[in-house]
């Protein structure tokens, strides 16, 4: 069973899915181990992560690719990547879709910002016209339908540069054309989630981010609202820099120690002992 039929019967089930973003293969071994069902690779993640640098339309599909790659081979459970405006026209759309596909990839975001795109809770976002955005998604839908397996997630941000009305249009046209789910970005208060919600069918996404612009609202209570997935894209970057700060600190001063791992637990962490393991398979 390949990534997209793995995440499609993920979609089938009753619940909501809480997905964890991750930025490496090491924090996609840690969302599977922690035993998430599925992870995000996010573009801001990544960004930060590969290139110490904003998600402002800086980092390049290649890198992406390359990234998303490595990920994808490091587990089994199905990853979503983070396709940002598809790099290009149709046909760029297409074989950004085909490339994350063939890299593994369950499920690929697009979304309707201007190139340079940017973080959605960030300001001086702005999108393009509505038939450019349906554009995008059909050229996605259609390499979809050509033979990349691999699901839609069509996202629009114009929550941000126009109004609620417009955002919710969007969602609606991305659906109808067979985006396979659908991603208002940034709404910012529970009610807009509701009335989001009520208003455009199929699988839809809620993007809490610590600080961001959207309630954290809990699971149940998304779930009861109509959302299908919840994604945390930036926790564990948060986290794993809070936690880099702190030890740095304690390094510098001497005034305490990090909290680490034992050795050991690093390196079963990292895969030392599964290696050691295959590597006696194969000893004469």
């Amino acid at each position: 069973m390949n990534a997209a039929e793995k995440l499609r019967l993920l979609l089938a089930r009753p619940g909501i899915i809480v997905m964890p973003g991750c930025h490496d293969a090491l924090s996609a071994k840690l969302c599977e181990k922690a035993g998430f069902s599925t992870a995000f690779m996010s573009g801001f993640a990544v960004s930060a992560d590969r290139l110490g640098l904003p998600d402002t339309g800086l980092i390049s599909y290649a890198e992406l690719l390359d990234q998303g790659r490595n990920i994808c081979n490091a587990v089994s459970i199905p990853i979503w990547g983070d396709g940002d405006t598809g790099f290009g026209n149709a046909l760029n759309i297409k074989r950004t879709v085909q490339g994350y596909a063939q890299a593994g990839f369950a499920c690929i975001m697009l979304e309707d910002q201007i190139a340079p795109k940017r973080c959605g809770h960030t300001r001086g976002k702005s999108v393009v016209g509505r038939d450019e955005a349906a554009m995008r998604i059909q050229a996605a839908v259609d390499a979809r339908n050509e033979g990349a397996d691999i699901l839609i997630m069509a996202r629009t941000d114009a929550r941000a540069t126009h109004d609620l009305d417009e955002a919710i249009l969007r969602a609606n046209l991305f659906h109808e054309i067979g985006a396979d789910i659908n991603f208002l970005e940034a709404p910012e208060s529970e009610q807009e989630m509701r009335r989001y919600c009520a208003e455009v069918p199929g699988h839809k996404v809620a993007n809490l981010i610590e600080s961001g612009k959207t309630p954290l609202l809990p699971h149940e209570q998304l779930e009861a609202m109509g959302y299908k997935i919840a994604v945390y894209p930036l926790t564990l970057l948060n986290a794993s820099i809070v936690a880099m700060q702190n030890a740095l600190h304690g390094l510098k001063t001497g005034q305490n120690s990090p909290k680490t791992l034992s050795f050991q637990e690093l390196t079963e962490t990292v895969g030392f002992e599964d290696y050691y393991r295959e590597e006696k398979r194969y000893r004469f």
